[in-house]
């Protein structure tokens, strides 16, 4: 048994307990995902948050019409998820373009 053990540590570098607790901890980081959540106003029309949509979060035209429209019917709705350093540029842009959007 104490060869195996050698063996494993050899080829797969280290005890298989530090490398188990390395694989968690790494999974817990990109568990950390974040998220642009856009608001209604009574400014902005439905065109312009379409188009900052698509040209921001990278949208489709239906899904940036779908998203605008939740915002529109529920007050908010999440656009866009992602690492927290991607998702505050995405944010940054559209409250660059006057819209109201924070990262949860």
């Amino acid at each position: 048994m104490k060869n195996w053990f050698k063996s494993y540590q050899n080829n797969f570098g280290g005890n298989p307990k530090e490398k188990e607790q390395e694989d968690v901890l790494i999974l817990e980081d990109e568990d950390q995902e974040s998220k642009v959540v856009l608001y209604n106003d009574d400014v902005n029309s439905f065109d312009w948050v379409i188009e900052c949509l698509v040209e921001i979060c990278e949208h489709d035209y239906l899904q940036a019409e779908q998203c605008a429209l939740l915002v529109h019917l529920k007050g908010k709705a999440i656009v866009k998820s992602g690492s927290q350093e991607k998702m505050k540029s995405i944010c940054q842009a559209l409250c660059d373009r006057d819209l109201s959007a924070i990262i949860e």
